[in-house]
């Protein structure tokens, strides 16, 4: 016992002397493990990946995405701490929005949608700037640290991913800090923090802050209620309370309700992202469905989905995904060749028709999907799969290294990929 409290005791210690700095947020001294250079490289390292595993960019209605980015400049602007703010509109229907520590931000397209004004817009993404600007992500990694004991490694890893969720057979390969920064609980503190300096920068941005109050409100009555639904990830990093809202309306009364709303203007653009819900909700139908081994009422809501919006890329790949589960990869193929050509900058399509392609032996047109899926996020999966296709070419190094790439997620395509270097006579590392 007083072997493992050594090591602790002395980690606090070293924590002690050098980890206390100035929130840039509050003035207040804090103690903060990480610095801003660490910060900084997680941002830039884990923002597209995080996109990519979460759905990809919102392609459809490029100026709703230009609207919500220079709103978010415009609040950025007004931040107490100059950061490389970037704000992306993500393609998936879960209600949520987060930060990670650089200022990098996302918001999903099926929260802009809850939102009635410019002003509650305004209100996330300044609470989200906020948690940027406070150097939140890094407190709550020095809390972990503190209770771990030792300081989360980067390098290859598994996060929550696994072929179960929700895009099947895809485990994210890099440092698993992004996925946790994302997803973690902020301790009370950092939330009010969010919520009063964010309502501070909606005010000197021109905007009312009544907007804060207002979605708190909304959000208190849908975490109370039954209608909770696919808040469930927003509400678990974000939980709204009472005090928070009543916290919101104290602000409110001392800032002033004047500034810009913008409900007309908001809806205005929104206008299409609300037209494609029936679309949207079809889709998510099928997605339930197909993970629910329904495969003929996933491809049945795939095609009702394609019918009313058939410009939408992952409809066709949700096609894709329910042909190629009654493996009819040929039909699949083709509708994954649909889903690349209308988006080709998400990795799924690119690794399902890879995927397609491999089973139906086309092992020079799988490799370069596969090689594609990788370059726009590595998986597990696409990584075994291309040491098989290298491994069948003769290509022993190549596949190797593939192989050993894979082998290192604790999924059943890592335990594949570690017996296929077994068989090899080959280290799972080098």
């Amino acid at each position: 016992m007083v072997r493992t409290a050594v090591p602790a005791l002395l980690l606090f210690a070293a924590l002690l002397l050098g980890g206390c700095s100035v929130n840039p947020v509050t003035g207040d001294r804090e103690l903060v493990a990480m610095g801003e250079d660490w910060e900084l490289q997680v941002g830039a390292q884990q923002y597209a990946p995080l996109i990519q595993a979460q759905g990809g960019d919102y392609e459809l209605d490029p100026d709703l995405v230009d609207y919500v980015q220079r709103i978010g400049q415009r609040l950025a602007a007004e931040s107490d701490r100059d950061l490389p703010y970037e704000f992306e509109v993500i393609n998936e229907s879960v209600p949520n929005a987060w930060a990670l520590p650089g200022g990098k931000i996302a918001i999903n397209r099926g929260l802009l949608v809850e939102m009635q004004s410019e002003s509650e817009l305004a209100a996330v993404l300044s609470h989200e700037i906020v948690h940027a600007a406070a150097r939140h992500g890094a407190l709550g990694q020095t809390r972990n640290l503190l209770l771990q004991g030792a300081v989360l490694a980067g390098g290859i890893a598994v996060g929550a991913a696994t072929e179960d969720d929700r895009y099947t057979q895809v485990a994210l390969l890099g440092g698993t800090i992004g996925a946790q920064l994302i997803n973690q609980s902020y301790s009370r503190e950092a939330e009010r923090e969010a919520d009063l300096y964010g309502m501070r920068y909606m005010k000197r941005a021109g905007y009312s802050p009544v907007g804060a109050v207002e979605l708190q409100e909304t959000f208190v009555r849908l975490s109370e209620g039954r209608n909770a639904g696919g808040f469930g990830a927003l509400f678990a990093s974000h939980p709204p309370s009472q005090e928070r809202v009543e916290n919101n309306r104290e602000l409110l009364a001392e800032l002033g309700r004047e500034g810009e709303i913008g409900r007309d203007e908001y809806q205005r653009r929104i206008a299409r992202l609300r037209a494609d819900q029936p679309a949207y909700a079809a889709y998510d139908e099928g997605r339930k469905a197909l993970a629910d081994e329904d495969v003929e009422t996933a491809l049945a809501k795939a095609d009702e989905a394609i019918r009313m919006l058939p410009e939408a890329a992952i409809f066709h790949s949700l096609r894709g995904d329910a042909l190629a589960a009654r493996e009819d990869y040929r039909e699949a193929e083709r509708a994954y060749d649909r889903a690349v050509r209308r988006d080709s900058t998400w990795f799924y399509h690119h690794l399902r028709r890879g995927m397609a392609r491999n089973e139906l032996e086309r092992f020079d047109a799988a490799r370069g999907d596969l090689n594609a899926a990788n370059e726009l996020m590595p998986t597990a999966i696409s990584h075994y799969l291309l040491g098989t296709i290298e491994q069948r070419a003769g290509n022993r190094s190549q596949a190797i290294e593939h192989y050993r790439v894979a082998a290192q997620a604790q999924t059943p395509v890592g335990q594949q990929a570690r017996e296929r270097l077994q068989s090899m006579g080959v280290a799972p590392s080098g």
